[in-house]
C-alpha cells in the first residue's frame, strides 16, 4: 500500500504525534549556533587562536575529567637559516596559505613580516606526540590565548544562538499547538475561518471603524472601505448593542462627521446632543423639535407619491392593499396645494373638504359616497395619519425651522428621532417618513464639501416599513452614507419586509451577533456565519505494532459556530463576521456622561384635559366610582335602609285567582 501525504488519499499512515516543529527549532538553532561560533572565532580572534581553537577545546574538555590524561598532538613550528625551530607565538602568523614539507596538506596560516625579519622561512607542524592534556591547556591559555578561557571566547555566539531559540521557540510551539488540534479535531479545508481577535486584526488589516474588547490594548477594527457597505448588530435588549453604537458614534463624532440617529430608548441623545453643533431632535413632544411640514420637503409632483408611500405603510409586507395606496394616492395629490401640517390636519377631519378638492378628478372614486364601507375605510387611514400630524409644532411654536431637503445639501449637525413610549404608535408614521426621506435624500454620491452621515437605527423594528431603507441598503453604497441598524432578531424584520428581510439582512458587510433568544434565531445565524469543511483522521488497530493500524479520512461539513453558542452568549460578548473571518470577543461598557436633557416638554393646548385628573374622583359621588359586579351583600350607607329594610318586591300586591282561592279554602 502506497505511503501518501496526509490528506490526499483515503488511507495513509498516521503522521508523528510528536512536536516537530520543536524540534526543528532546536536544530536550526543549534546549526546557527555552530555558524555563529566558527565566524566569531574566525573574525574575533587572532590567526594563531583560529588555528589552535579545536585543540583548546579538546584540551579544556579532557582536563576538566582527569589531570592526567593524554592525547596526540602536532604542534605548530618556524624556523629558518641558523635558527633553532621554536614554537609559534601570535605575532609570528597571519592569516594565509603554507604548504606542509614532504606532504599535501595545507597550513591556513603564512608567516608574518615580523617572523621573516627575524630570519623564520620555514613554517611546519611537528611530529604527533603524547601531551597531558591539562598542562598543554595551561600552556595554550597563557602563551596563546591571553588568559582567556573557551567559556570567555565562546560566550558571545552561544548567547545568539541560544537567543535565536528562544525567538523561534514560541513560533514552533504554536505551530505544534495548531498541528496537535488539526491530529485531534481536524483541519480546516474550506469555509469560514474562526480567529481570535489579534488575528482577526492581523488579517484584515483594518483602518475603519472598531470596536475595543477586553482581549487587546488595540480596537478590534474593520477595513475603511467596509464601513459603505453598511454593518448590523443583532441581539437581544441588554445584550450590549446600545454598548457597541456607544462607541461606532464617538468614533463618528471623533471624525467630524454627521449622523442621524433613530434613539427610541433617548439613550443616544442624553450623551450626544450638542446645540452649538447645529443638531436637531425630531421629537414633535419635545419643546427643541423645530417646525416641519411635508410640503416643504416636495420639489417636484413626482416626489409627492414617494412621500405618501413612506408615510402610509401596512403593518405587514402586504402589497396592493386597497386602503394603503388609496390613501397614498389621496395624500399625494393633497400635497400640490402645499398645505401646512394644520391644514392637512382639517381637510383630513372634513370629508366634504375632500370631496371639494377631489371632485373631477381620477381619485374621487375612491371615496364614492355610494360606496360607505369603501368610502370609511380610505377615510379612517388619512384619519391615522391625521393624528401624527396633529402632534407636530406650528411655525411659531417651532425651533426655528427644518426640511430634510435642506439639511441633506448642509449636513451641518446631527439629527435625533426620539419618542416616548406612550406615543411611540401615534408618532410611528412621522418618524418613518423622517428617515425615509433623510435616506432618499441622501443617496446620491457626496459632494467634496460634504461629510459623510453615518445612520444608525437602534431598534429598527419599531418603526414602519421604510420603502427607501431597501434601497439604501442594496443600492447606496455609492452615496458613502454608512448604515448601522440595531434590531433585536430576524423574525422582526420579516414581520415588516417579508421575503425582502433576507435580501436585506445579507447585505451589510459587516454583522455582529450578540445573544439572542428567539427562536430560530440562533439557527438561522449559525447558518449566516457558515458552514466549514473538516478533514480528520480516523484511526482503526489491528493488532499491538505499527503495521497494524489502519487510518483513513473523513470529510465532514460542519457549522462553525454552534446555535446553541448564539443563545448562550452571556452579556457583552459577540460573534463578528467580515467577509470569511469570524471572530469571537468580549467588550466593555462605556458609561458616558450626560450632557442634555433626553427629553424637555412641549406645552401644547390641545393636549391638556378638559379635568383634572387628580380632583375628579373627589369630586364625584362615590357610588358612582364604585363598580363591583357580583358583591356578596354591600354594605349599606348610612342614610339607607339595611337589607332587611331595603325595597321588596311586593308578592301579595296583586294576586292570582288561583292565590286568592287558595287563600279562601285556607280561610
Amino acid at each position: 500500500m502506497p505511503k501518501t501525504t496526509w490528506g490526499r488519499k483515503e488511507t495513509i499512515i498516521w503522521p508523528q504525534n510528536r512536536p516537530i516543529y520543536t524540534y526543528a527549532a532546536i536544530f536550526l538553532a543549534l546549526t546557527l549556533t555552530v555558524v555563529f561560533v566558527f565566524g566569531w572565532v574566525r573574525l574575533f580572534t587572532r590567526p594563531l587562536q583560529w588555528f589552535y581553537a579545536p585543540v583548546y577545546a579538546r584540551t579544556s574538555v579532557f582536563g576538566s575529567f582527569s589531570r592526567t590524561h593524554r592525547s596526540e598532538y602536532r604542534m605548530l613550528f618556524l624556523t629558518g637559516h641558523g635558527l633553532k625551530p621554536g614554537p609559534v607565538m601570535n605575532g609570528d602568523v597571519v592569516h594565509g596559505k603554507t604548504p606542509e614539507p614532504g606532504s599535501r596538506i595545507i597550513i591556513p596560516l603564512a608567516l608574518s613580516t615580523t617572523a621573516l625579519q627575524r630570519g623564520n622561512d620555514l613554517l611546519f607542524r611537528g611530529p604527533v606526540r603524547s601531551y597531558v592534556d591539562a598542562r598543554l591547556h595551561e600552556y595554550l591559555k597563557a602563551a596563546v590565548f591571553e588568559g582567556r578561557d573557551v567559556s570567555a571566547i565562546l560566550k558571545p555566539p552561544l548567547l545568539c544562538g541560544a537567543g535565536l531559540f528562544l525567538v523561534l521557540l514560541p513560533f514552533a510551539v504554536t505551530l505544534d499547538v495548531k498541528r496537535q488540534k488539526a491530529l485531534k479535531y481536524g483541519r480546516r479545508l474550506k469555509g469560514p475561518q474562526r480567529l481570535t481577535p489579534q488575528a482577526f486584526n492581523r488579517l484584515v488589516k483594518g483602518k475603519g471603524i472598531g470596536f475595543k474588547t477586553d482581549d487587546m490594548k488595540d480596537m478590534l477594527r474593520i477595513p475603511a472601505r467596509a464601513e459603505a457597505q453598511h454593518m448590523q448588530i443583532i441581539g437581544d435588549t441588554g445584550a450590549g448593542k446600545s454598548a457597541m453604537l456607544f462607541q461606532v458614534l464617538r468614533q463618528v463624532r471623533g471624525r467630524g462627521d454627521s449622523a442621524i440617529v433613530y434613539d427610541p430608548a433617548r439613550e443616544f441623545v442624553k450623551r450626544f446632543y450638542d446645540p452649538s453643533r447645529g443638531d436637531v431632535i425630531l421629537n414633535p413632544l419635545d419643546k427643541r423639535c423645530p417646525y416641519w411640514g411635508p410640503a416643504e420637503e416636495l420639489r417636484s409632483r413626482s416626489e409627492a407619491k414617494a412621500l405618501a408611500a413612506s408615510l402610509f405603510q401596512p403593518p405587514q409586507d402586504r402589497k396592493g392593499e386597497f386602503f394603503i395606496e388609496s390613501p397614498q394616492k389621496i395624500f399625494a395629490f393633497l400635497m400640490a396645494y402645499g398645505p401646512t401640517p394644520d391644514e392637512l390636519v382639517q381637510w383630513m377631519s372634513n370629508p366634504d373638504e375632500i370631496d371639494r378638492r377631489l371632485k373631477g378628478t381620477e381619485h374621487a372614486h375612491l371615496i364614492d359616497p355610494r360606496a360607505h364601507q369603501q368610502r370609511a375605510g380610505v377615510l379612517g387611514s388619512l384619519g391615522l395619519v391625521a393624528d401624527s400630524l396633529r402632534l407636530l409644532p406650528k411655525r411659531e411654536e417651532g425651533n426655528g425651522a427644518w426640511t430634510a431637503t435642506e439639511w441633506a445639501e448642509k449636513r451641518q449637525g446631527w439629527v435625533f428621532i426620539t419618542s416616548l413610549p406612550a406615543e411611540r404608535e401615534a408618532l410611528r408614521p412621522l418618524q418613518s417618513l423622517w428617515i425615509d426621506w433623510l435616506v432618499l435624500r441622501l443617496l446620491n454620491e457626496p459632494t467634496k464639501d460634504q461629510k459623510r452621515v453615518w445612520f444608525v437605527i437602534d431598534e429598527l423594528a419599531s418603526l414602519q416599513k421604510l420603502p427607501q431603507l431597501h434601497t439604501a441598503i442594496t443600492e447606496g453604497r455609492k452615496g458613502q452614507n454608512p448604515v448601522v441598524l440595531g434590531f433585536q432578531g430576524k423574525a422582526q424584520l420579516e414581520y415588516l419586509y417579508g421575503h425582502l428581510a433576507e435580501v436585506m439582512l445579507s447585505q451589510p458587510a459587516t454583522s455582529v451577533w450578540l445573544t439572542t433568544k428567539e427562536p430560530n434565531a440562533g439557527e438561522w445565524v449559525s447558518k449566516f456565519i457558515g458552514k466549514v469543511e473538516i478533514e480528520r483522521l480516523r484511526e482503526t488497530h489491528f493488532d499491538g505494532t505499527r503495521a497494524g493500524h489502519n487510518f483513513t479520512i473523513e470529510r465532514q461539513v460542519e457549522p462553525l459556530v454552534l446555535e446553541s453558542e448564539i443563545s448562550g452568549l452571556p452579556d457583552l460578548h459577540a460573534f463578528m463576521k467580515y467577509q470569511n473571518y469570524v471572530t469571537y470577543f468580549s467588550f466593555p461598557y462605556f458609561d458616558m456622561p450626560e450632557v442634555a436633557k433626553p427629553f424637555e416638554l412641549r406645552e401644547r393646548k390641545d393636549d391638556k384635559l378638559p379635568y383634572d385628573p387628580i380632583t375628579l374622583r373627589s369630586s364625584r359621588p362615590e357610588t358612582e366610582l364604585k363598580q363591583e359586579p357580583e358583591a356578596p351583600a354591600p354594605a349599606p350607607e348610612p342614610n339607607e335602609p339595611v337589607a332587611s329594610e331595603a325595597i321588596q318586591p311586593e308578592l301579595s300586591a296583586v294576586p292570582t285567582d288561583h292565590e286568592e282561592q287558595n287563600v279562601i279554602t285556607h280561610g
